[in-house]
């Protein structure tokens, strides 16, 4: 009798147990849409507060107490866009959409984050680098004073040659004492809040120093380079010469909003995203630029879109990536009307690493190791042939870590296939198992378009077309040998610009009849 209750007390005390995981699994991260704010452009602190208490007694019908409502908002967005992210369960979300105040409701999702030619190449300047009277650039002024805020990554510009920021500018440098501002980068904050919400080993993978507006990944500081980087003379690329870099606006002050974070599902969320948006409009930036996207089936429940409609609104525009998933069809991001959206393209530049096999055929690649091999052919190896006996063909022909055999591979050209992990770290792996070089060959579906890469061993990067014949040589030929030609810049390659093969193509998913994306740049 008593083995019985016992059994029974374990049962329902795992029922308990099983339906309070269940109740806790429910509460997830929410963005809560209202719209405009009532308040006009001059907003003071009355406005703010007004603002906040709405958020809160709105959050009161649904959950009970002020306590409740403080505890759960996240953020309230109280300058331009009218709203909240906070944490729900999902029955209260469903309620809090049923408001009659409420626009929208929807969850709290990442999205991904997404050179000294191209001004030539786009013909804003002359081959020696030299600016016309009539040139675009000359016209615009170089963008001089205007504000460009990146929300992304975030970075630091040489301000020499700039003159006092703009009156209009209302920004801050967040953590001034980790990253520094100047007459160029007027401005730098961090978002996280919804990030460390959702990430629960957030506080821990990440240390103190990092909660800054500071650029540790490198794609802010890319991005914003690009739009608005000051002109710096005499550039290089691991010792590779380049001249003199600038980007589209030299003359722009810039800001950055950090928004994105370490992350294997996409460390940028819209919680985040949609406060770093309301700050920019109000701290008085004139463009704002995010290379950060995702999927989106209706504009009202996209915090970008949402963002991007307050921005434009306020005479700010806005200027998005299409994203990076191409060349599929129906991939594009960003295709809200009132962003404008862009593409990416390829250059008449390249940086030719060719394969040259013993029996004559050459293969054109691209590459951007400094490392050389002597002038000599080596033995190849295609990789799925030179797995350890703990590893798959798969693991192996994709030079996944810890997937070859030392034994097999030492002294030789290791052929990788392209995918899953990234292109450079597949060469780390090769050096590591004794590989004198790589030879990274698309698979079917990265079809032909290839990457100039700084590796660690001598190494290059071939289309699929390309590694059709190698492959067929390596398999037809008994001690098939190659080497890997050093890289070498050539310009006035053709055909430029080509659509690249990673951006992402059109149509526009929501509304196909308006076209997206609008621009191509190189």
């Amino acid at each position: 009798m008593a083995s019985t209750k016992a059994l029974l007390f374990a049962f329902f005390f795992f029922f308990f147990l099983t339906g309070q995981q269940e109740a806790f699994a429910a509460k997830k991260s929410y963005v809560v849409y209202l719209g405009g704010h009532s308040h006009g452009p001059e907003i003071s602190l009355n406005d703010l507060d007004r603002v906040t208490n709405s958020h809160h007694d709105l959050l009161v019908s649904i959950l009970g107490s002020k306590e409740n409502a403080k505890e759960a908002i996240i953020y309230s967005y109280k300058r331009h866009i009218n709203g909240f992210a906070a944490i729900l369960e999902e029955e209260d979300a469903e309620k809090i959409a049923r408001h009659p105040a409420v626009i929208s409701v929807f969850e709290n999702k990442g999205k991904s984050l997404h050179t000294t030619r191209s001004w030539t190449f786009m013909m804003l300047e002359d081959a020696n680098g030299e600016v016309s009277d009539d040139s675009l650039w000359t016209r615009a002024n170089f963008g001089r004073d205007v504000i460009i805020a990146n929300l992304d990554t975030a970075k630091s510009f040489n301000d020499h040659g700039f003159g006092p920021i703009p009156s209009k500018w209302k920004g801050i440098c967040q953590n001034s004492s980790i990253i520094q501002c100047n007459k160029k980068l007027i401005g730098a904050r961090y978002y996280n809040k919804a990030y460390l919400e959702l990430e629960s080993n957030a506080t821990v993978t990440l240390s103190p120093d990092r909660f800054s507006a500071r650029d540790y990944e490198g794609h802010g500081t890319h991005t914003l380079s690009t739009a608005a980087g000051n002109f710096v003379t005499n550039a290089t690329i691991l010792g590779t010469p380049l001249g003199t870099t600038k980007g589209g606006s030299p003359a722009a002050r810039v800001a950055a909003y950090k928004i994105c974070w370490p992350s294997k599902v996409g460390g940028c969320y819209e919680g985040d995203i949609l406060a770093a948006f309301d700050q920019a409009i109000h701290d008085g930036v004139d463009v704002i630029s995010l290379s950060v996207g995702g999927t989106a089936n209706d504009y009202l429940y996209d915090g970008l879109a949402i963002g991007a409609f307050h921005a434009i609104q306020n005479n700010a525009v806005v200027v998005a990536s299409g994203g990076n998933s191409g060349p599929d069809p129906w991939t594009v991001s960003n295709v809200a009307p009132w962003f404008i959206t862009v593409a990416a393209s390829t250059i008449d530049r390249t940086f030719q690493s060719n394969v040259h096999l013993q029996n004559g055929i050459i293969l054109k690649g691209e590459s951007f190791s400094t490392t050389k091999t002597e002038k000599k052919f080596y033995p190849l190896i295609y990789a799925a042939n030179a797995g350890n006996a703990n590893s798959s063909v798969k693991d192996a022909e994709l030079c996944s870590p810890g997937s070859l055999d030392p034994e097999k591979v030492k002294g030789k050209i290791i052929v990788c296939l392209r995918g899953e992990s990234a292109r450079v770290a597949k060469g780390v792996v090769a050096a590591q198992a004794g590989a004198v070089g790589m030879i990274l060959c698309n698979n079917a579906a990265a079809g032909n378009g290839i990457n100039a890469d700084p590796h660690f061993l001598p190494a290059t990067h071939i289309t699929y077309h390309d590694s059709l014949p190698l492959l067929s040589y390596i398999n037809s030929t008994k001690e098939p040998k190659a080497y890997i030609q050093p890289p070498e810049i050539l310009f006035d390659n053709k055909p430029a610009p080509q659509l690249a093969d990673f951006s992402s193509r059109g149509p526009n998913p929501i509304n196909p009849e308006i076209i997206k994306v609008e621009l191509v740049t190189t």
